[in-house]
């Protein structure tokens, strides 16, 4: 019988590739058909006895149970790159599409890694924490990690794939002459700890295959909770390489091949390229070859010892399950950052910014999340492992999540640090399919927390929209709350963020996450919410945003009078006007559309791109763009967007076009809501003003 440490059939086929011998080979040397081989390394099927000592013998080594030589410490086969040949059919991938789907920014890498491992929490009871680990390399440690890469061998295939004038080799030339020039690297290590580890065979469904070998394939298993759900978010890793680089290490929380620790591998994304008159597709990965006859050749994931882990700087400093993504050559495409400590800085804010929420913990309930930030250069400590506390920079946001988790809002504002909570209900449209029995569709009820702005607070009187593992997903400026307001901060639970598991919350949960886009930061139509639900889905996200903005005013719209001191509202302008002296504007003109360009698309939505033009003013302007139509008879009615996007000369702050003082004239683009439509699009001509927003600095 094999031993208990190994199963037979993994031990046999580590034996085969360490000698590098094939199944096919193997199996005439002993005198059985290919096909046995195979059914005894996958575990189909397990030899006598006596046939298991002919086969030790044939490979010259003990049998498992009498060797005493530790399962992970046993000699590995040689690692090499396999490089996949490039298709016979003469079609060619000038670089991965998916990797443009999300620009290669650190806060963008935070978000989509941190959400990933939030989705493979393993135990409930416990955050799930993810380290991020910056690490210089230069000198003898750049040589011995090149080394450990087979770096000259890998060299030679982005040397080429840099040699065309394709978008991807212009970066890869860059990234290239920059190693060369500075003798320096900068490695980025994820860790991930309680979480579910690359788990599943090496070329068939599960998480490995699905993130090592496959691209748009999510896999999540984390029922309804699952932040992402395109597949697309892994391919920030590769994004964030120079080189398009990645190194894997696995702690297992499910044995494959009877082992659990240090599954590892690497993966390359490059353009087609050609090497010694060879052409290849692109993608490699580092491992040892198969001996498979299905997959003869390929590099798979090999089982390391911890010198081999320590060489190509993967170690992780624990046993529980989870993975370790070492991005080779990180950098920011942004420009934000350059140095260790700005780069430091960044994810710490990213994370704070992204997931303050899942890091929160109440009396009784634990936080979901827990992330650190350290930067290293040769191994010294250059930045210390910083614990990201949503307290320090979100302290209002968390206070009010806080007493949510301990049942301790309130249903009226009186005190500095109360929390208020509002009820905000959201009409869940029916599955397409569904829809005759469940009418508009069942009511689902978010949880709506308002509470005081901190005095440190930058950004106020906005509501941070989240759902599943609360991750922020839309950070939007409620419309028409009263002038004079104090500062304000809200936080909007919907779906199983609330903390609810009924059938009403899981309904909600999947379609709000339907109503994303791959950047997950908005609620709004999508080609799988159209596709998925009836019609109405969009009317419906339209009215749930209303009520959230109508739920705000009911919390911070009441006036508070003082006797004999007149409303606060005016206590509050004349304080201003004394603190500031800021002037009367005085414009002789007021803001004018210059010209608007545009026309209706496929959804029947008109799409416009508008330029305006400014009077000269000493202070900035706030614009409320609004479209109307004008129809053949009656009045012009007002339309809905449904985007705003700024394009020169301005931001957009929820429903406004925010520009600064001197400006003279600011471009957007906008489309319209066909929901809110009182004719087809294609009936009608739109007309676009700019008002000065209501309450406005303008």
């Amino acid at each position: 019988m094999s031993s208990p440490q190994e199963d037979f059939g993994p031990w046999l086929g580590q034996h085969l590739r360490t000698s590098g011998t094939n199944q096919a080979q193997f199996a005439k040397q002993i005198g059985v058909t290919p096909a046995a081989v195979s059914a005894w390394i996958s575990g189909r099927s397990e030899p006598r006895d006596e046939m298991k000592k002919t086969i030790a013998s044939a490979l010259g080594v003990p049998m498992p149970e009498d060797s005493d030589v530790p399962v992970g410490d046993r000699r590995i086969g040689h690692l090499q790159w396999h490089h996949r040949p490039a298709h016979s059919d003469g079609g060619r991938e000038y670089g991965n599409a998916a990797a443009f789907a999300f620009n290669a920014d650190l806060s963008v890498l935070a978000r989509e890694a941190t959400q990933n491992s939030l989705d493979e929490r393993r135990d409930t009871s416990r955050p799930v924490k993810v380290s991020y680990t910056l690490h210089e390399l230069t000198g003898d440690s750049l040589s011995s990690f090149l080394a450990a890469i087979q770096w000259d061998e890998l060299s030679a295939h982005i040397t080429s794939a840099a040699s065309t004038d394709q978008k991807v080799a212009r970066s890869l030339r860059s990234a290239l002459d920059d190693l060369r020039q500075d003798r320096s690297l900068v490695l980025l290590r994820i860790d991930d700890f309680n979480a579910a580890g690359l788990t599943g065979p090496e070329y068939d469904d599960g998480r490995f295959a699905a993130v090592i070998r496959r691209q748009l394939d999510s896999h999540k298993q984390a029922g309804r909770r699952a932040g992402g759900s395109y597949g697309l978010g892994k391919a920030t890793l590769w994004a964030t390489s120079k080189f398009g680089l990645i190194l894997v290490n696995s702690t297992l929380s499910e044995k494959h091949e009877g082992r659990s620790e240090r599954r590892v591998i690497g993966r390359l994304d490059l353009p087609w390229h050609q090497v010694d008159g060879d052409a290849f597709a692109g993608p490699a990965w580092f491992g040892e070859p198969e001996s498979d006859p299905e997959h003869f050749g390929v590099s798979r994931s090999w089982w390391a010892d911890e010198l081999t882990v320590k060489k190509l700087r993967l170690a992780r400093d624990s046993a529980e399950p989870g993975t370790s993504f070492l991005i080779v050559g990180a950098h920011d495409a942004s420009g934000d950052t350059e140095t260790l400590e700005e780069m430091h800085e960044k994810l710490v804010r990213a994370l704070a910014d992204g997931f303050w929420a899942a890091m929160v913990s109440g009396a009784t309930t634990g936080a979901l999340l827990d992330a650190r930030v350290t930067a290293l250069r040769n191994d010294e400590v250059v930045v210390a492992e910083q614990r990201v506390d949503p307290h320090e920079h979100h302290p209002a946001l968390s206070r009010a999540l806080r007493a949510y988790l301990d049942n301790a809002t309130v249903n009226e504002l009186t005190a500095a640090e109360e929390v208020v909570r509002v009820d905000v209900p959201l009409v869940v449209t029916p599955r397409r399919g569904e829809g005759s029995r469940l009418g508009k569709g069942p009511l689902h009820k978010a949880v709506l927390l308002v509470t005081p702005a901190a005095e440190t607070a930058s950004n106020t009187n906005r509501v941070i929209c989240m759902r599943g593992n609360r991750m922020t997903i839309v950070e939007r400026r409620p419309r028409e709350v009263p002038l004079g307001t104090p500062p304000f901060q809200a936080v909007l639970l919907a779906g199983v963020a609330t903390g609810y598991e009924d059938e009403v919350t899981a309904a909600a949960e999947d379609f709000l996450r339907a109503s994303e886009p791959p950047e997950h930061n908005k609620w709004d139509r999508t080609e799988e919410l159209t596709s998925s639900y009836e019609k109405g889905a969009l009317a419906r996200l339209r009215e749930f945003h209303s009520e959230i903005d109508k739920a705000v005013r009911k919390v911070v719209g009441r006036q508070i009078v003082e006797r004999n001191r007149g409303p606060k509202v005016l206590r509050d302008l004349l304080r201003f006007e004394e603190r500031t002296g800021v002037r009367s504007r005085g414009v002789s003109s007021a803001p004018s559309v210059r010209n608007v360009q545009g026309g209706v698309n496929k959804f029947g939505a008109w799409s416009v791109t508008v330029s305006v033009k400014l009077p000269e003013s000493e202070n900035p302007w706030v614009l409320t763009p609004v479209a109307k139509f004008d129809v053949r008879s009656g009045g012009r009615p007002t339309v809905q967007w449904s985007e705003l996007t700024a394009i020169e000369g301005c931001r957009v702050d929820g429903t406004n076009l925010a520009i600064e003082a001197g400006v003279r004239q600011a471009t957007f683009s906008a489309e319209t809501d066909p929901a809110s439509h009182p004719v087809r699009g294609s009936y009608a001509r739109l007309i676009v003003e700019v008002p000065k927003a209501r309450g406005g600095a303008s």
